[in-house]
């Protein structure tokens, strides 16, 4: 069952313990990348037969595997998927801004210049984990930034085949090609380049800890989205909220993985023990039972506030991946919430709102990151380049000055190079 504790019985420590990386998968997954890299499509196949076990001859799906995979979707679930792409693509394109310049003094221009990623790898997991839903989440955003060439991995199945509703999303997102390998090996390949694997700039979406490790590796020679850990929802409810519904917002995120976090801060010590029965009445319905109990039991808690003001003021400290705010005037609220990843604003905002639908991006910050990193979003597939401009006039006006603050420091080159140009134009 779920703990219930007082607030002042918990250090933060034990509610949301700070991820750390798996270790113990750093030597095989640089093992790994050292293989990709020295035998590339090679490597790649005999990984997948050995952890896919599926033996391929080709990696990348061909347009006729597409179009087959296309015509076995539902009819409904591409009506589906083609909404949520649109909300997707509407809430990501008010992020869209251009650059900028200024010109405050005679001579000078400054300004700041926007570029896209010329080229991104979108990693989704495949075989028991199918997840859509993070093709639209990740590709959607870089196609609105203006990325030209998207490709994307992922597991086969036994059968060799890709999930059809993978397929599906990543026809509406705009995802250009399809390679079919997964894990720490993939990672490798859009790092570096294969025969058939692109080298890209980018490497985002979700994984498990070979993903994460392989990611974490390869950072520096391209860019990642980030290292996320655990899924993790923290629910504020005060004493009006429904026990039945706080208790299915919890297990919907439990059922993740076991390691997923569930936590429910409450003002009201009847309600708490009421969404502790409820949690137990309907993880016994739960297909996904034993990974949700065994995340609730571990990781998940209920705890008793005093008030609504101080299960804030903690989930603040938490930083949480996802945050249900569940209290009449949730807009009186939002701007206390210094620290989370998502904000789900009322009684009738359940976190898999933000997952599938309504436009928001579900690829967030876990494991406290929230404190200093944000959602997935367009800007994380822009460059961003400063341009000075200054005319001859202009930088004679303060050479003298960008000299003396360059001996300051002690460099005295850079003191010549700001006023070197002046001097010879005087003996011109």
């Amino acid at each position: 069952m779920i703990k219930i504790c007082n607030i002042s019985e918990m250090s933060l420590e034990d509610i949301f313990p700070r991820r750390q990386l798996a270790t113990d998968v750093s030597a095989a997954v640089s093992g790994i990348i050292a293989e990709v890299r020295a035998r590339g499509d090679e490597a790649l196949r005999e990984y997948t037969l050995r952890f896919d076990g599926v033996r391929l001859d080709r990696l990348e799906l061909s347009e006729a595997e597409r179009r087959e995979a296309l015509r076995s979707v539902e009819s409904e679930f591409m009506e589906v998927l083609g909404e949520a792409a649109r909300n997707i693509r509407a809430y990501h394109g008010s992020q869209l801004h251009g650059g900028y310049q200024i010109a405050q003094k005679p001579g000078v221009i400054l300004g700041q210049k926007l570029t896209p990623l010329a080229s991104v790898g979108l990693y989704i997991p495949g075989g028991t984990a199918s997840y859509p839903s993070s093709v639209l989440m990740n590709c959607i955003p870089a196609v609105l930034a203006g990325v030209t060439e998207i490709v994307m991995t992922t597991p086969p199945g036994k059968d060799g085949r890709v999930d059809p509703n993978i397929i599906a999303a990543a026809e509406l997102a705009g995802v250009g090609r399809i390679f079919k390998c997964g894990g720490a090996q993939a990672v490798a390949a859009l790092a570096y380049g294969t025969d058939s694997l692109p080298r890209v700039d980018k490497i985002v979406g979700p994984g498990n800890v070979y993903v994460a490790e392989a990611k974490r590796q390869v950072f520096g020679v391209v860019g990642i989205d980030m290292l996320a850990g655990p899924s993790e929802v923290l629910v504020i409810a005060d004493g009006k909220s429904d026990p039945v519904v706080l208790a299915a917002d919890l297990l919907a995120q439990a059922e993740h993985d076991e390691m997923a976090r569930a936590v429910l801060i409450t003002d009201d010590a009847v309600l708490a023990g009421q969404a502790a029965r409820e949690i137990e009445t309907q993880l016994l319905r739960l297909p996904r039972q034993e990974i949700a109990r065994a995340a609730i039991e571990n990781n998940g808690r209920i705890i008793v506030a005093d008030s609504i003001e101080q299960a804030i003021a903690l989930s603040n400290e938490i930083a949480p991946e996802h945050l249900e705010l569940c209290v009449d005037e949730p807009f009186d609220y939002l701007g206390r919430i210094l620290n989370a990843g998502a904000i789900f604003l009322g009684r009738n905002c359940p976190e898999p709102l933000g997952d599938y639908f309504a436009g928001t991006n579900h690829t967030l910050p876990t494991g406290g990151t929230a404190r200093f990193s944000s959602a997935l979003s367009v800007a994380d597939f822009v460059k961003r380049s400063s341009y000075i401009y200054y005319s001859a006039q202009a930088l004679d006006a303060v050479g003298d000055k960008i000299a003396y603050f360059a001996d300051q420091e002690g460099l005295h080159a850079h003191a010549v190079s700001a006023t070197i140009r002046s001097g010879r134009r005087g003996r011109e």
